[in-house]
């Protein structure tokens, strides 16, 4: 077995060469030096409709990852990732569960805009923001929905003006003016930036006349208020823009496109990004058996059914984000797994209640304190909504997968 490599070896090397075995040994290794005291007592806690707890410690673990150069692993390392294959993207989610690590501050940033700007953005762009994301030191957070756009991104109503620089001339202080509101923006109240889709030519409607922006939060013009969920957490935000500003060459890609961008994103999004939430589905679901067992129902029938049923969903799962990822930058396919995966993790979410029966219905402590089943259960109420809601995969399935006519406006 192969001697651990220090953080800065780490933080050099390359994964090409490596195989999977050793790279599974190695990434062992590490989290098993690395995963201790503050970070070892959150014991894996932060997740979905968990976000406010162990804020400050998993920042810190941000950090830690960033010296270590486990940020960023599947990115190309021209532009200062790891190069890592997809399984051993894979085999470092599963590792990281097992080894109950913080959850991450910065999905956003690492998962969502990385992969983005790789793809669309400018060497600019790339030099000025990637290396932020890779040490963990700027966070990110998303400009899509609106009161009224919701999971109909198209009806943004955001608007962008690009006015001239002072000196009236084509200079480099020519800037992008916002105005508008976006809601639902996720740990929007902690981030340093946020990428924003705006309407940037007047009159223009639905796809056409949106731009991508990128626009820093800590500027006068941007106020956050946070939205208390069900869950007792408030990780998302509203969010408006008033005269907020951002340089000219804030734009991702030309001015216009930002339909084709945005849709890009969020094929990122349903890329390897799924796979490590798959593994996090995972123990869930082993929670899940457990929970019957305890419970004295893992002989139920129905519940032993149910069990099944979710397992083999999970199965299924995997085995369709590995295709789409074969297939290369994510395009509408992509809408498949999202439809899947929110409707199993809602599911989910019943079973366990099912599994806990009438003391699902008994908080923790008073006044609102509840437990992580509970939790899970009420947060995952929002899991066929957000990031396009189920009537919206399929409509984009039907209409641009199969060929279907479209929907009756």
């Amino acid at each position: 077995m192969n001697e651990p490599m220090s953080a800065v070896e780490t933080s050099q090397a390359s994964f090409t060469s490596m195989s999977d075995d050793d790279f599974r040994s190695h990434a062992q290794r590490w989290l098993t030096a690395h995963v201790v005291g503050h970070y070892a007592e959150l014991k894996g806690r932060g997740g979905p409709g968990d976000e406010e707890v162990g804020f400050d410690v998993r920042v810190a673990w941000e950090l830690e990852l960033g010296r270590a150069g486990w940020i960023g692993l599947g990115w190309p390392e021209t532009h200062g990732g790891r190069g890592a294959s997809v399984n051993q993207q894979i085999i470092w989610a599963e590792e990281y569960t097992r080894a109950q690590a913080p959850a991450r501050v910065n999905h956003m940033g690492e998962n969502l805009l990385g992969p983005t700007l790789i793809e669309y953005g400018t060497a600019a762009q790339c030099e000025r923001f990637l290396p932020g994301i890779l040490n963990g030191t700027e966070r990110w957070c998303q400009g899509y929905s609106e009161p009224n756009a919701g999971s109909d991104l198209a009806n943004v109503q955001t608007k962008a003006v690009l006015t001239p620089s002072s000196s009236g001339s084509d200079a480099a202080d020519a800037q992008w003016v916002l105005n508008g509101q976006k809601v639902w923006t996720s740990l929007a109240h902690v981030s340093h930036w946020c990428f924003i889709v705006a309407r940037t030519e007047p009159g223009s409607l639905r796809h056409k006349g949106l731009s991508f922006l990128l626009v820093a939060m800590d500027q006068p013009g941007v106020e956050t208020r946070i939205i208390r969920q069900i869950t007792g957490g408030g990780e998302f935000n509203e969010t408006f823009f008033t005269d907020a500003v951002t340089p000219a060459d804030m734009i991702v890609g030309a001015p216009g496109e930002g339909w084709r961008v945005a849709m890009g994103l969020l094929g990122f999004e349903r890329g390897i990004s799924t796979l490590a939430q798959q593994v996090g589905f995972e123990r869930e679901l082993e929670g899940a058996i457990e929970l019957a067992r305890q419970h004295g129902k893992l002989d139920y029938p129905v519940i032993r059914q149910r069990l099944v049923k979710a397992h083999t969903g999970l199965q299924l799962m995997r085995w369709n984000a590995l295709r789409s990822m074969g297939a290369g930058v994510p395009g509408p396919e992509a809408s498949i797994g999202k439809l899947f995966w929110g409707t199993w993790h809602s599911d989910l979410g019943e079973l366990i209640v099912d599994i806990m029966g009438a003391s699902a219905l008994i908080g923790d402590h008073l006044p609102y304190e509840l437990s992580l089943e509970q939790k899970l259960f009420l947060f995952t109420r929002s899991d066929t909504i957000y990031g396009g809601s189920n009537e919206i995969q399929r409509n984009v399935l039907g209409e641009r997968v199969l060929g279907l006519p479209k929907e009756p406006s």
